[in-house]
């Protein structure tokens, strides 16, 4: 019986000590994601999502399967940097399943004559040790 507790105790405590480790490699793909999109490099923004034809995007009353189809979509919205604007993320909230995970934020982008902003919902999976947007929900606030 005090070989099972302290084996309990061993997996609860791995798991609380891989928790802000995983929060933090999933903060820092969304601030390489903000600071790609901030030098005009869009392939490098989509190097945070799962390159597969599984991805979902969802925004502006359109879902979009594929990572090529989702950055096709990007580039059809944004074709130069002054489209593209700076963006801002907020971070809100990450919680962690395992291997899932589910952020909550807002975005603002501010450009030269409009400063959009909205809020997203984000999936995802560390795949291979790696941490990849599996689904992005994205709303604009108008």
């Amino acid at each position: 019986m005090k070989n099972l507790i302290f084996m309990l105790f061993l997996l609860a405590s791995s798991q609380l000590f891989a928790a802000p480790d995983d929060q933090t490699q999933i903060r820092a793909l969304l601030a390489g994601q903000q600071q790609a999109w901030n030098r005009g490099d869009l392939d490098g923004f989509m190097a945070g999502y799962w390159h597969s034809p599984q991805l979902r995007f969802a925004s502006g009353g359109e879902v979009t399967f594929g990572w090529q189809q989702t950055l096709d979509r990007y580039r059809s919205h944004y074709r130069d940097k002054a489209a593209m604007g700076r963006l801002q993320f907020d971070i809100r909230e990450v919680h962690l399943y395992g291997d899932h995970a589910v952020v909550f934020g807002h975005w603002q982008l501010y450009r030269q004559k409009d400063q959009p902003q909205g809020l997203f919902t984000l999936l995802l999976a560390k795949l291979d040790g790696n941490w990849y947007i599996t689904a992005d929900h994205t709303s604009s606030a108008g």
